[in-house]
This record gives C-alpha cells, sequence and structure tokens, in this order.
C-alpha cells in the first residue's frame, strides 16, 4: 500500500499535468460558434468562383491562392482573407462559401455569403444612372435572403441544404444566432468602384452615399430582427492608396498627393465621407439596439496606417505598387493571371497582391487589429461576454 505522502505527490503531479496542458491549448475565442459573413470580394471565399452567371478568369488560376492554399480558391488575393483570420483565432473551420454547397458538415459552423463585384444596392439603382451593368447581380439584399432562406436549415436538428422540412423552433435559432459573428463586409465599396471606373464625377458618386448607407442599415436592421447579437461592420478601405485608382487618376499636380504615402488626397477624403456617415448610423442603430454590439471596423486607419509606416508592419518602403502584374507604375498595367504577368518573390513584403485586393500578409496585420484592437471598438476577441446582454460602445473610428 502507497504512503499518504506518496499519494500525495501523484495528486500533485495530476494537478499540474492537468493545468499545464490546459495552458499549452491554443488561445480561441469559444463563445463564437460560427461566422455569418456578407459582402464582396473582399470577404469571399469562393462564390464568384462556384457562380454560374460569372466567368470567374485568373482567380480560378495560380497564382491566386499560391501562399497558403497552394491552389486558387476563388479568394481574390495570393492566401487568406481577414475572415480567414479571424475564423482561425477563433477556432472554428475556414467559412465555406454558400454557392458551393453544404458539403458533408453542413452551414452549421459558418457560412459565406459575399461574392465579388457586389454591390450594397441593387443593379437597378445603377442602371437608373445609366452605368453598364458587368457585375454580379448578387447584391447585399440578394445575400440577405439567401441567409435566410438557408435560416430553417441552420436551425433543425439536421444540416440539410436545401432545407426540406420544418424542424427547428425560435429557441433553436436563438442560441445559434446569438453565438454567431457576423461580419457585414466589407459591403459599399463596389458601389463606388464601378462608376469611378465608369468615368462618373466624384461629385455625382458623392450623392449616391446616403442610399448605400441606408442599404447597409437595412440589413443589419434584418439580421437583428432574425436574432443577430454581434456585428462586426467594416468601413471603406483609403481607396487614394489602391493601385487601380492610382493609375485611374494620376496627376500632375503634387497638392494632390499626400507627401507621406503618395495616396491622392480626394479620393481618401471620399472614403472618409462614407465611413463619417456609416458610423453615425451605426450609432443610431445600437441606440435602437442596445442588448445588440454593433462593432465598427476601422478598415480605413488599419490600411493607412501600413501604407504611412509600411517597414514597422514588415512591408517595403514604397507599397503602393501590386505584387502580380506587370508594367506601369504602380505594376498594373498587365493584369494578375494574365500571360505577360509576373509575380513578385516574396508577396508578403507587399501590401498590395493584384491592383485592387490585398495580400495574405496585408490581410493579417489587419486582422490583428481588429481581433485585438484598436481598430474595433472592443475588438473582436473581448466582445463574447457582451453576447448576451447589453453593450453601448463608442462607435467612433479610434
Amino acid at each position: 500500500m502507497a504512503s499518504p505522502n506518496f499519494d500525495l505527490v501523484i495528486q500533485l503531479l495530476l494537478f499540474l499535468a492537468f493545468h499545464f496542458l490546459q495552458s499549452i491549448q491554443p488561445a480561441t475565442t469559444s463563445c463564437y460558434t460560427s461566422i455569418i459573413s456578407f459582402g464582396d470580394s473582399l470577404a469571399d471565399t469562393g462564390n464568384f468562383l462556384y457562380s454560374s452567371n460569372n466567368s470567374p478568369g485568373a482567380i480560378a488560376r495560380l497564382p491566386y491562392g499560391e501562399t497558403y492554399f497552394h491552389r486558387p480558391t476563388g479568394r481574390f488575393s495570393d492566401g487568406r482573407l481577414i475572415i480567414d483570420f479571424i475564423a482561425q483565432d477563433i477556432g472554428i473551420p475556414l467559412v465555406p462559401p454558400y454557392l458551393e454547397g453544404p458539403g458533408d458538415h453542413g452551414f452549421r459552423q459558418g457560412v459565406n455569403f459575399a461574392v465579388a463585384g457586389a454591390t450594397a444596392l441593387d443593379n437597378d439603382f445603377f442602371r437608373e444612372k445609366g452605368l453598364d451593368i458587368s457585375w454580379t447581380e448578387y447584391s447585399l439584399g440578394t445575400q440577405i435572403e439567401w441567409f435566410k432562406q438557408l435560416l430553417p436549415s441552420l436551425c433543425s436538428s439536421g444540416s440539410g441544404y436545401p432545407f426540406t422540412h420544418v424542424m427547428f423552433t425560435m429557441v433553436d435559432c436563438k442560441g445559434i444566432l446569438s453565438s454567431s459573428l457576423f461580419l457585414m463586409g466589407e459591403i459599399g465599396g463596389n458601389d463606388y468602384n464601378h462608376p469611378f471606373f465608369q468615368g462618373k464625377t466624384v461629385d455625382e458618386i458623392r450623392t449616391f452615399v446616403p442610399s448605400i448607407i441606408s442599404a447597409i442599415s437595412s440589413a443589419i436592421n434584418a439580421l437583428i430582427q432574425l436574432g443577430a447579437k454581434t456585428l462586426v461592420v467594416p468601413g471603406n478601405f483609403p481607396i487614394g492608396c489602391v493601385s487601380w485608382y492610382l493609375q485611374a487618376f494620376q496627376s500632375r499636380r503634387k497638392e494632390d498627393y499626400d507627401s507621406q504615402t503618395g495616396c491622392i488626397k480626394w479620393l481618401n477624403e471620399f472614403a472618409e465621407y462614407h465611413n463619417r456617415l456609416l458610423v453615425d448610423e451605426l450609432d443610431h442603430l445600437q441606440q435602437l439596439h442596445p442588448h445588440v454590439t454593433i462593432i465598427y471596423a476601422d478598415y480605413y486607419k488599419a490600411l493607412l496606417n501600413i501604407f504611412r509606416s509600411p517597414t514597422q508592419f514588415g512591408f517595403k518602403k514604397a507599397p503602393l505598387a501590386a505584387c502580380c502584374g506587370g508594367g506601369g507604375p504602380y505594376n498594373i498595367s498587365v493584369p494578375c493571371g494574365g500571360r505577360a504577368a509576373t509575380v513578385c518573390n516574396d508577396p508578403s513584403t507587399y501590401v498590395c497582391w493584384d491592383g485592387m485586393h490585398l495580400t495574405e500578409a496585408a490581410y493579417r496585420t489587419i486582422a490583428q487589429g481588429l481581433l485585438e484592437g484598436p481598430h474595433t471598438a472592443p475588438p473582436i476577441t473581448q466582445a463574447c461576454p457582451h453576447i448576451e446582454q447589453s453593450a453601448a460602445h463608442s462607435l467612433r473610428p479610434i
């Protein structure tokens, strides 16, 4: 028979071993059980690729996806996107695209409705403005309708898709949706990209902004009515730093450019205008829904900080040129994926991937600022305790 002292030693060793094993488990934000995403190419994990209404083109082949997946996945980058880094941080699988179908595991741990080229406004708005509609019809309104159609199967005991029989209750849905993280984009950027590149003036496009903000607000309201409790709503990027804008709106006027970054000032001022109106609307929505957590994600400041101090974040000193492309001051005269295009040796030192989208390295840096701060308030990793209780936050950019 073992002595009492020996038994005590064994118990102590077991206690220490248990806590040691706990300490080495990866830290995750385990209160989120799924991610439900909407938006455009900045969040699309494959819907554009699987859409029968689109010819996928270059994103269906390398070098898209080369860095992390080593194959094209429908992401408009060399690797992972912001949504991928958030999913990995909170400990759930990468979020599958809705149009691919549920696969063997369904959409219970996440579903992504974002489609490249999507707008916040329906395309009828742009047709009335005389624009040539060459992009997807899958606007934010369509994506919300997809979610409504899928919702019964998410709340049922099965994972069937399409849904064929009613097996859910509102209690089921409440629990699932209250523990889901809703990512609202980014959405709205294409509502400006398309008209800018079709020659509309900034004064005319500025009149679109209130309608775009209203469409985003209506989508958020619809999701809250369905049971969403935690929503992350990104603002627009500093489009004056985007390679395609820099090439399309080149100017000989030195005063048009920011001396520190080389970005076009009036374009960034336009993005700031969109973001101010968005933040004002999110403040209003938070007041209307005090028991919901609405988190503004400051994509603008997150990316602008990189352009202001690129080497601090591990990027090249002059970060405005694209990694993938060819020719011209911003390396985009030849589109990425074209026969004459080239790819930089190390995408991790580049901010811009193909002239419009970012590299995995840039998305990783931005995602860190959303998960841990300072570009969300509260940081996503600290929002968990607010899922089932009131959350009164200052939504102002910090």
